[in-house]
């Protein structure tokens, strides 16, 4: 009975558009930063400056958290430390490199993170 009470009030909440039916997808991320194709991933440091640090930049953004980072394709501290807090949601080691794993959940992060932000 309950069940069938959650699956009714899901489906009807569906219907009205308080629930968004369409989950977060490597293909509307790509479509919302459109730097660079979601093929090119290459290994990104601090230092490093260009079209794919601003992809990465932009998916950090869309994900969430704050600070949000000036789209600008320098790879400086600011987002290197946000790097760094994105690796420790997702259970990844702190390097702040954009490695594939990084890429991963940069295109498909986890909806929640419940480390807090370092200072």
């Amino acid at each position: 009975m309950i069940r069938r009470t959650c699956a009714a009030l899901s489906a009807a909440l569906l219907m009205t558009g308080v629930l968004a039916a369409t989950p977060r997808t490597a293909s509307a991320a790509e479509q919302t930063c459109a730097y660079t194709s979601g093929a090119e991933r290459p290994t990104l440091a601090s230092a490093d400056t260009g079209l794919p640090v601003k992809q990465a930049q932009c998916l950090s953004n869309r994900w969430g958290g704050v600070p949000k980072l000036p789209e600008n394709g320098i790879f400086g501290p600011a987002t290197w430390k946000k790097i760094l807090w994105i690796q420790g949601c997702h259970g990844l080691a702190g390097t702040g490199v954009i490695d594939q794993d990084t890429w991963q959940v940069l295109y498909h992060p986890a909806l929640d993170c419940y480390d807090p932000y370092p200072r």
